[in-house]
């Protein structure tokens, strides 16, 4: 059962859903050597959208711990977590605000501040929605949506680089984020 409102410009009840993070995912990619992508998940995040009357006073907010990065090599995840990328013992928690959504159910735009290792950056992602549906498990209303973007690493304060060759670094600057998000209705 599709859930929509005639309060919002969006095909969302209004109100504040929240992320279910057992179905959903935070993932990223990054080149090693210039040859293949390094790709890692972060386990413990949360975060919420809340549906206002027009899309320019809906907001969508985002934490996610940084200690929970895994990129399938215990070695690597805490390498990412030390000063020289993350520096979650300072900076535990990434975190992204919006500043604005447009578009259409066909294809949204999300802009934003993210911040990381104490530095905050505007990005945009280019965002999918999937519906909303009734859980039969539950009864719960929930609604899909997919999101994708690129930082650059070093607008982050993330810098740390090991050349090779003539113009290569070991881990490239360009960190592509996909998000799969399912959320629960208010």
């Amino acid at each position: 059962m599709s859930t929509t409102t005639d309060t919002t410009n969006l095909p969302l009840a209004a109100g504040t859903w929240t992320i279910d993070p057992v179905h959903s995912a935070v993932t990223f990619s990054v080149r090693h050597l210039g040859l293949a992508k390094v790709r890692g998940r972060f386990n413990d995040f949360g975060g919420t959208l809340t549906v206002e009357s027009s899309l320019a006073e809906t907001v969508v907010a985002a934490d996610i711990d940084l200690s929970s990065v895994d990129t399938n090599n215990a070695d690597r995840d805490g390498h990412l977590q030390g000063s020289d990328f993350f520096d979650a013992a300072t900076h535990p928690q990434m975190s992204f605000v919006s500043s604005g959504v447009s578009g259409s159910p066909d294809a949204y735009t999300l802009d934003g501040h993210l911040s990381i290792n104490g530095t905050t950056k505007p990005v945009t992602l280019d965002v999918e929605f999937f519906g909303a549906e009734t859980n039969p498990m539950d009864g719960t209303v929930r609604a899909g949506f997919a999101a994708a973007g690129s930082i650059a690493r070093s607008d982050f304060g993330v810098s740390f680089e090991i050349p090779f060759g003539a113009d290569k670094v070991a881990i490239g600057d360009k960190v592509n984020i996909e998000l799969d998000i399912q959320l629960i209705a208010p």
